[in-house]
């Protein structure tokens, strides 16, 4: 029996995210506070008071997100033993942190950095995304190959759903393709832009840098990267990895596939909401898939 410990990414946040947390623990009040110092605005105010739109700010949501998953996984202390972690898109950071392969200040400006390149990005490049129900993945494979603007798979979340990416038209295209091949549902998602395709290509560039020269160490434990779905502990792969993240899939149904032929057996959900224990479940009903709680 093998316990996983699992980060969500952007999508998890809800206003008060963390307030249980700063109330709970002095360590974690102190995280806050140096959360608040490395961005240079009041994240902490932000998670607690602030509203669902206040929230929906990319370079908001995603350090957001990561604070209060590193800080739960933080105060768990002697809880937080996993034999395994992983974390969709940008919850990859925090499981990263979270294991010790990247301090808590530089996970958290990395980021930073990396919500900014993706803002611009999207402004530079006005895109969406789209939700595919119901569909085998090489019929959406094959029909965003046969499009003729950028569409592309962007997060395999669970068997029979994958998140497609790219130009509005695209995605426009897609959705009426994939409805007359018989996709239970094909929605496009209120999004900033199309994360994960050849469109996030200038942040992933700008990011680039800060990531090599990011202090990266050996992590505590295995972590099941976006990008092959496969377990790392060697630095230079695991900043090779991030930095193809960007406009790389996120192979989340594979990543759980391998974790559970790796012999994990328990997943555990470290941060806001509990969407990848949904996703975790429609994989497979046979393993535990819980919150991590104070």
């Amino acid at each position: 029996m093998k316990k996983a410990f699992v980060f969500p990414g952007q999508g998890a946040q809800f206003p008060g995210m963390g307030k249980e947390l700063y109330e709970a623990s002095a360590e974690a009040r102190q995280l806050f506070s140096r959360a608040d110092e490395i961005l240079g605005f009041g994240i902490t105010e932000i998670m607690f008071n602030g509203t669902e739109e206040d929230l929906r700010q990319t370079r908001v949501t995603q350090p957001a997100i990561f604070v209060h998953s590193v800080i739960l996984a933080t105060i768990l202390g002697e809880r937080f033993e996993p034999d395994m972690v992983a974390g969709h898109s940008l919850g990859e950071f925090s499981a990263l942190t979270a294991a010790g392969s990247l301090s808590f200040d530089d996970g958290l400006m990395l980021v930073s950095k990396r919500a900014m390149a993706m803002q611009k990005a999207c402004e530079a490049e006005p895109s969406t995304m789209a939700a595919i129900l119901g569909l085998d993945n090489e019929v959406i494979e094959r029909v965003c190959r046969e499009i003729d603007e950028v569409v592309v798979p962007a997060n395999y979340n669970s068997l029979g759903q994958i998140v497609i990416s790219g130009s509005h038209r695209g995605i426009d295209l897609a959705i009426v393709r994939l409805q007359e091949l018989g996709a239970k549902r094909a929605l496009k998602l209120q999004v900033g832009g199309a994360f994960h395709s050849p469109l996030m290509e200038p942040a992933r560039a700008e990011l680039e840098k800060a990531i090599r020269e990011a202090p990266v160490k050996e992590p505590c434990c295995p972590v099941f990267q976006n990008v092959d779905a496969h377990p790392c502990i060697n630095p230079d792969k695991i900043r090779e990895n991030l930095v193809a993240q960007l406009t790389s899939p996120v192979r989340w149904t594979q990543t759980v596939q391998n974790m559970i032929a790796d012999g994990a057996t328990e997943f555990i959900e470290v941060g806001p909401g509990t969407v990848l224990q949904g996703l975790i479940r429609k994989v497979d009903r046979t393993v535990s898939a819980i919150s991590a709680v104070l």
